[in-house]
C-alpha cells in the first residue's frame, strides 16, 4: 500500500500592511498541519490577527537543515506543512530554499502561493523602468568587497533591485556616488507601512538626503540600468591617458566635479568611470 504525500506550501506573507495576506494563503495556513516559520513570535502576530491556531515550528538560516530532516519525515507521513518567512516569499533573501530542494528531491508536491514582494513593490513605485530587472539580495557588508562588487555591475543595463540594513544605507549610498553618482535610485522604506517613503533622485541627491535624515525600517532600493551593452561591448577606455588629463585639469584649479565634466566631454568615457579614476588620483 502507498501512503500518499502531504505538500509543502511555499506561502508569500504580507511585508508590512496584514491586510495584504492573499485568501489562498490564509485557507492553507488554517488547513495546514504544521506552518515552518523564520521567526514563530513574528508570524504568531500574524496568526493571531487572522485566529489561526495551526501549530508552528522555527525553520530559520541556523537551524533549516536540521530542521528540514524532521519537517521532511512529516510530509511523507501525510502531513501538509507552509512554509513562512517574516515576510514576503520563503527563499527570496530568506531562508526556505534548502527544504524546497529537498522536497523537490523528495518527489514530494511543493505549491507556491504567491503575494506580496518587496522587490516587485518596490519596482512599480520606483518609476525606472520596470521591464528588464535583476534582483540582488543584499550587497556585501565589506566595503572592499562592496566596492569591487557595485564596479562589476556598473554596466548592467537592466535595472537593479536590492535590499539593505538601515544602518548601513548611507556606506552603501557613499559607496554608489563613487561609482556611479548620477544614475537615478529610489530608496523604498517600510513599503505598505504606515510611514512608507520613497525617495526618488539621483545617487548623489539620495547620499545628501540620507546624510541629513537617519534612515529607518526595511529598505528596498531600485537602481537604474547603465543603459549601455551589458555584454562588455563598449570601446576600452586608456585609463592612463584620461588620469593625465584630470591631473593636469586638477592642476589648473578645477574642482573634480567640473574636471570629470570636461574630460566626459572631451572623451566620451562614461562618467562613472572618469570620477571613479579622479578619486584614484586623491587617494
Amino acid at each position: 500500500m502507498v501512503t500518499a504525500t502531504g505538500c509543502l506550501y511555499i506561502c508569500a506573507t504580507p511585508i508590512g500592511n496584514l491586510s495584504d495576506i492573499t485568501l489562498r494563503c490564509l485557507q492553507v495556513l488554517k488547513e495546514a498541519e504544521l506552518i515552518a516559520a523564520e521567526d514563530t513570535r513574528h508570524t504568531r502576530k500574524l496568526l493571531n490577527y487572522y485566529d489561526i491556531g495551526t501549530p508552528v515550528t522555527s525553520l530559520h538560516q541556523f537551524n533549516e537543515r536540521q530542521k528540514s530532516r524532521l519537517i521532511l519525515q512529516k510530509l511523507q507521513d501525510g502531513q501538509n506543512v507552509a512554509l513562512v518567512s517574516d515576510a514576503g516569499m520563503p527563499g527570496i533573501s530568506d531562508p526556505g530554499g534548502y527544504l524546497i530542494s529537498a522536497c523537490l528531491q523528495a518527489g514530494i508536491p511543493v505549491q507556491s502561493i504567491p503575494g506580496p514582494s518587496a522587490v516587485i513593490t518596490a519596482l512599480t513605485l520606483a518609476g525606472i523602468t520596470m521591464e528588464k530587472f535583476a534582483f540582488e539580495g543584499f550587497l556585501p557588508r565589506v566595503r572592499k568587497e562592496r566596492i569591487k562588487y557595485l564596479h562589476s555591475l556598473a554596466t548592467e543595463a537592466r535595472t537593479l533591485v536590492f535590499y539593505e540594513a538601515p544602518h548601513r544605507l548611507l556606506e552603501t549610498l557613499a559607496d554608489l556616488v563613487e561609482v556611479m553618482p548620477d544614475r537615478r535610485i529610489a530608496v523604498c522604506r517600510e513599503l505598505t507601512k504606515k510611514h512608507e517613503e520613497v525617495f526618488r533622485g539621483t545617487v548623489q541627491e539620495a547620499y545628501q538626503h540620507y546624510s541629513e535624515q537617519t534612515p529607518r525600517g526595511e529598505i528596498t532600493v531600485v537602481l537604474a540600468g547603465s543603459g549601455g551593452s551589458p555584454t562588455g561591448d563598449e570601446p576600452p577606455v586608456d585609463c592612463q591617458m584620461v588620469r593625465g588629463r584630470l591631473q593636469e585639469l586638477l592642476e589648473e584649479g578645477h574642482t573634480t566635479k567640473d574636471a570629470v565634466k570636461i574630460v566626459v566631454q572631451e572623451t566620451g568615457i562614461r562618467r562613472n568611470i572618469a570620477y571613479r579614476l579622479a578619486m584614484e588620483l586623491e587617494q
